[in-house]
């Protein structure tokens, strides 16, 4: 991991004197840090009364972050009144921003894992489905026939309204005067396209046919006339 950053930025103004330091967590696992800028004042009895501080700027830290800083500053610097205490400020706010960055990780952590249990929930439902109790079933019965009733009066309206527009063959030969000639035009277009191979056919003398009387088997039947 990378080292902790400290920076001093020049005095603000000396009257009194006044300045930042800038205090850079360790990088975290996917390399994000945080950072805060610490504004400190002395004031004309320092050490003997804590200098006045605030957060002067922050990259990457929510408000409850701050707040904690802010509340960590306030007891280190009631802890060592009377003593030099910027060094043990800033080095108190340097220990907070690393703790800060490792509960990002632990968060992500918790959030991925809190993923995976839903998704796995919600795959254990698609395998199982709901348990199936009288209120559940009672509620989809009555959902499924309001369905089912809706889908059989649309039925009956379209095959009513079907029934109302279809002709009889007579009122089609009223409507569409090209019907009673169609079966003649049909004929002479088919007529026309068909032509016969008439080698196909032999001439009836050309066939050999047996004279039936020369048949062995052959009785004609003689009817009575009478």
């Amino acid at each position: 991991m990378a080292c902790n950053r400290v920076l001093l930025w020049p005095v603000l103004s000396e009257n009194p004197t006044s300045f930042t330091i800038t205090v850079t967590s360790e990088a975290g696992e996917n390399d994000e840090t945080v950072q805060a800028t610490l504004k400190f004042t002395y004031g004309e009895k320092y050490p003997d009364e804590t200098p006045l501080y605030e957060l002067f700027s922050q990259e990457n830290l929510e408000d409850n972050d701050v707040t904690d800083i802010l509340n960590l500053l306030a007891q280190q610097a009631e802890e060592n009144m009377g003593m030099v205490m910027i060094f043990t400020l800033v080095s108190a706010v340097q220990e907070k921003l690393n703790e800060i960055v490792d509960q990002i990780k632990t968060r992500r952590e918790e959030e991925k894992k809190q993923k995976e249990k839903e998704a796995e929930e919600a795959e254990k439902l698609c395998f199982h489905g709901t348990p199936v109790t009288i209120e559940n079933f009672l509620s989809w019965k009555t959902k499924f026939d309001a369905e089912l009733l809706e889908i059989k009066r649309k039925k009956m309206k379209e095959d009513e309204q079907a029934g109302k527009n279809k002709l009889s063959g007579k009122q089609l030969f009223e409507t569409d005067h090209n019907l009673d000639t169609s079966d003649i035009q049909f004929l002479e277009e088919v007529g026309n396209s068909v032509e016969v191979d008439e080698s196909l056919f032999q001439e009836m003398d050309d066939l050999e046919l047996d004279d039936e009387e020369d048949d062995p088997d052959y009785n004609p039947v003689v009817l009575d006339s009478d």
